[in-house]
Parts: structure tokens; C-alpha cells; sequence
């Protein structure tokens, strides 16, 4: 059995993460061999003499697999900045062969693999590539987290449309809370839902 995913987001800030570890989370229950991925990471602390990602840590916490940090999160720059410019400042060049490369060979080693983004869908790595071009590389399925605010409707759709722009798979979408006081809450889940014909996979309250 093999299954993967990649996690993207209507923006930063969304709840990707915490929507990938909870998917991570059930496949673990079904008694699957899951990891997650990180491919590119920005903004990170020094932890004993490392430079360690918040998010990377929490999906490895989340996995039940263990794997070379280099393969988990090929790309980590210290400043939380958008990765092409933070790879511009370290001097590094991301390059879609070595995430490619990482991400077959943890396929080998888990029968699950949660492939999470930075930012939006359409968020450069370098001058030519974005994160469409990494998902559509990997040709796999996408989830989208939507941050339920006021916009996201549209933001949603313009999300779904690149996604489908690249053939990809809009395997679902999750409803992620981080307004609590956003009007409407359920009124908008539903018009998403109705344009998208796609009922959320599930809703979360989880604000970054």
C-alpha cells in the first residue's frame, strides 16, 4: 500500500502543519508506516549547536518513522522569510531533483508519505520553480487548508483552479478556524463546498 500527499495552504499561516500532523496521526491509527515531509522550511532556532524547525519537528513527532533529517527537510533556512529569498541570502539554490530524490526514497521506507508545503500553492522556490511545479513534479494528490477568514472563499477557488491547472488531484480540503471571530463561519463553508463540490475532509480550530 502506498499513499501520498501534499499538503498546501490558501496562504501562510493557515494551519498546514497542524492539518498534515493530524492527518499523519490517522494513518498511524490504521497501522500504517507514515512520515512527514517538509521539502523547503524557513525560520528556524538554534537548538544544542542545530538550526531546528518548528514544523519539521512536529511532523516528525506526529511520524511514526524515522528518517535522515536531509530527507525529511531537504532545505531549512534560518530567517522565516519566503523561501526564495531566504535560499537567496544563504546562498543556496533549491533545486526540485534533490526534493525529488528525498521524497523517493522515504516512499521506500513508509506507506505513507504527508508532503507539506510552504506558504500558497504558488509560492516561489527559485527564479523558474514554484511549489505547482514541486506538487505537479510528484504527481500527487493535494489537500488545501483553508484559513477561514474574510476572502477565503475566493482565495479557496483561485487555489483550486491552480491546482487543477497542473492535472493534479484536489483530493479534498479542510476548514481551518484561525479567525474565531469570523462571521458566517458555516454560510461559507458551505458556498466552498458547493463550488468546489467537495465537502471538507474535517474542520479544525487550530490557529498558528
Amino acid at each position: 500500500m502506498q499513499i501520498a500527499l501534499f499538503i498546501t495552504g490558501t496562504d501562510t499561516d493557515v494551519g498546514k502543519t497542524h492539518v498534515a500532523c493530524q492527518i499523519i496521526k490517522q494513518y498511524v491509527a490504521q497501522g500504517l508506516k507514515v512520515i512527514g515531509m517538509k521539502p523547503v522550511a524557513a525560520g528556524c532556532e538554534l537548538v544544542n549547536g542545530e538550526w531546528v524547525n518548528e514544523d519539521v519537528q512536529k511532523l516528525t513527532t506526529a511520524s511514526n518513522v524515522s528518517a535522515p533529517a536531509e530527507l525529511v527537510n531537504p532545505y531549512c533556512f534560518k530567517q522565516y522569510i519566503a523561501p526564495h529569498l531566504a535560499a537567496e541570502k544563504a546562498g543556496v539554490t533549491i533545486g526540485l531533483a534533490k526534493i525529488t530524490q528525498a521524497y523517493e526514497q522515504l516512499a521506500t521506507m513508509a506507506d505513507v508519505v504527508i508532503v507539506e508545503g510552504a506558504g500558497g500553492f504558488l509560492v516561489p522556490l527559485n527564479n523558474q520553480v514554484s511549489l505547482a511545479d514541486l506538487a505537479e513534479t510528484l504527481a500527487i494528490p493535494v489537500i488545501l487548508v483553508v484559513g477561514m477568514r474574510l476572502g477565503c472563499i475566493n482565495h479557496s477557488l483561485l487555489a483550486a483552479e491552480a491546482i487543477k491547472a497542473r492535472s493534479l488531484t484536489l483530493h479534498g480540503w479542510v476548514a481551518n478556524h484561525i479567525d474565531p471571530e469570523m462571521e458566517l463561519r458555516e454560510e461559507n463553508i458551505q458556498t466552498i463546498t458547493g463550488q468546489l463540490g467537495l465537502s471538507p475532509l474535517f474542520e479544525s480550530d487550530w490557529v498558528e
